[in-house]
């Protein structure tokens, strides 16, 4: 059974448990909403050079959580992708409505250790 208010785990009451490399991210789009990406043809490491060595982990957490979406085939407009050359697809990732919730959350509520 899927919770409303994580998705996924049934019994948290509304609680989001985030890593330290989540939330640094999740405020990054808080500031750049959008961002570009590019993956493998497996599809299964998304890699935003931008963040530096954003880890893979902390993009797929926050996507798996309903954050940030990723988009595999829309490429930002006027973004140079050249730094990009040995990855096959170039994408983007975008806040979430519900990120841009959570985000609120925090700013106005503060979060707990």
């Amino acid at each position: 059974m899927s919770c409303e208010n994580c998705g996924s785990c049934g019994n948290c009451g509304g609680g989001l448990l985030l890593t330290e490399a989540e939330l640094a991210l999740l405020r990054r789009f808080g500031e750049t909403p959008f961002l570009p990406a590019a993956w493998a043809l497996d599809l299964k490491t998304p890699v935003c050079l931008e963040e530096g060595e954003a880890p893979a982990a902390a993009i797929l957490g926050l996507a798996g959580k309903g954050l940030i979406r990723l988009d595999y085939d829309m490429p930002l407009r006027g973004f140079d992708y050249a730094a990009y050359r040995e990855y096959p697809l170039h994408g983007s990732m975008a806040l979430t409505g519900r990120g841009q919730d959570v985000l609120e959350q925090i700013e106005i509520l503060g979060i707990e250790e």
